[in-house]
């Protein structure tokens, strides 16, 4: 059986359903339970099997139980329904509602809610009951915090540290207005420093908004390696957005020359109707033929294909 993983939403899809964390609707999953409509122009290869085993309501029960966000859920992830049914997830802190109005994005954005004090020991208990090896923490962008939320940050690692012998990695908003949170959540000292890249520059602010600036993307990568030399820098592009290959190899080649470690490349799917439409499919020939170009750029480690994102298959990549 062949699982057709959704682009684009019905006409009832709502906004509130998109924030709403009830364990079953998707962010590296996709099926009808997240209320889209399965897409005809999809090509041959994103389509691929449903995963066995029993272990996506388990993972499902326990965030629900330790009213935990995942970027699996809020981003509508096509790997959301794999990962779950290997007992793992991308936890999402912060709340679930962004601050920035990304057009690639299902995460909610708007005013959010005050943080909540125990959510990074709530993290640390489901590290630990899922018996996590690696640890991806993300969150949203809270613009309104006075340091981005990089306590928050601080506070989650510590907390997960404290419980597992896990790794841990962080994948976090830019704290271009924030600085000084940046610099609190290397003080953490995570293992994997993860800032994605997302798109070449001709397109950043369509795709990430008026508040972002490409060279900042660099200088944060930058600045993470001359503050702690011995944590692994990492990003990540989404391709299919309209970027030419002469503009990506670019991006390649200005990440390696920040000294970037680890990169993915993924195919942009569209969340729904209100986002970014796809320019174009990328074929798994040609993922992998970028992902040899980037190894041969001294990528320490690359990750390449149609359904790779930030997260996928973390683990493997940060032994």
């Amino acid at each position: 059986m062949s699982l057709v993983l959704p682009v684009i939403s019905t006409d009832t899809d709502s906004h509130s359903s998109e924030s709403s964390h009830s364990g079953t609707s998707t962010s590296c999953g996709g099926s009808s339970e997240a209320g889209f409509a399965p897409s005809r122009r999809l090509p041959a290869w994103l389509r691929r099997d449903l995963p066995t085993g029993n272990f996506n309501n388990f993972t499902a029960g326990l965030l629900d139980e330790l009213r935990l966000e995942t970027v699996c859920d809020n981003a509508k992830c096509p790997n959301r329904m794999e990962c779950y049914s290997q007992k793992t997830a991308t936890f999402m802190i912060l709340g679930n509602v962004c601050t920035r109005p990304c057009g690639f994005c299902a995460v909610s954005r708007g005013k959010p809610d005050a943080l909540e004090a125990d959510e990074p020991a709530r993290v640390a208990e489901a590290a630990l009951r899922l018996g996590l090896k690696h640890v991806v923490i993300t969150s949203v962008t809270r613009d309104d915090l006075p340091d981005g939320g990089g306590e928050h940050f601080y506070d989650s690692v510590m907390a997960v540290r404290a419980k597992t012998s896990a790794t841990i990695e962080v994948l976090t908003p830019d704290f271009i207005q924030h600085k000084h949170g940046l610099d609190r959540v290397v003080e953490a000292a995570p293992e994997v420093f993860n800032h994605n890249m997302e798109t070449v520059p001709r397109l950043y602010r369509k795709v990430r908004g008026p508040k972002s600036d490409y060279s900042w993307t660099l200088e944060l990568l930058s600045r993470v390696k001359r503050l702690n030399a011995n944590i692994k820098t990492k990003s990540g592009l989404m391709l299919g957005l309209g970027e030419t290959r002469d503009e990506l190899l670019q991006c390649l080649s200005d990440l390696r020359s920040y000294d970037c470690d680890f990169l993915t490349l993924g195919q942009y799917l569209q969340p729904g109707q209100r986002y970014l439409p796809v320019q174009r499919y990328v074929p798994p020939e040609e993922f992998e033929e970028l992902g040899e170009i980037a190894q041969q750029m001294g990528f320490e480690k690359v990750a390449s294909g149609p359904f790779v994102r930030s997260s996928y298959h973390a683990r493997e990549m940060a032994l």
